[in-house]
């Protein structure tokens, strides 16, 4: 089995989910999301694996919510993708995924539904 994390290193929750799926012996793909973001179709994909609207992969206390004076409530998934796409950051983390199936690792223990 091999899994994909959108990983970052300087997050804890991150660290620690990739440390989960690592003592199970499970290779991960590591993507640096926020080096090499996803695309839309990507995102897109993961959302519907996840089975979440766009409005809940967004880490909604980033400061650029606040800097680009984006109301959450009233963006379209489409645009809150793009803003995704172009802000990674913007993207809750870690997301752990296979061909099916997907989790955000908040908390990390969540990784376990996949393994």
């Amino acid at each position: 089995m091999v899994l994909s994390i959108l990983h970052n290193p300087r997050c804890s929750k991150s660290r620690k989910t990739l440390e989960i799926i690592e003592n199970h012996n499970i290779e991960a793909e590591i993507i640096l999301y926020l080096q090499n973001p996803p695309s839309e179709t990507e995102l897109k994909a993961l959302l519907g694996k996840l089975g979440i609207e766009a409005s809940n992969l967004i880490r909604k206390g980033e400061s650029i919510i606040k800097d680009l004076n984006i109301d959450l409530s009233s963006t379209s998934d489409d645009d809150l993708i793009s803003m995704m796409v172009e802000h990674p950051v913007l993207i809750e983390r870690p997301i752990v995924y296979n061909d099916t199936s997907a989790i955000i690792g908040r908390p990390p223990e969540n990784v376990q539904e996949l393994i």
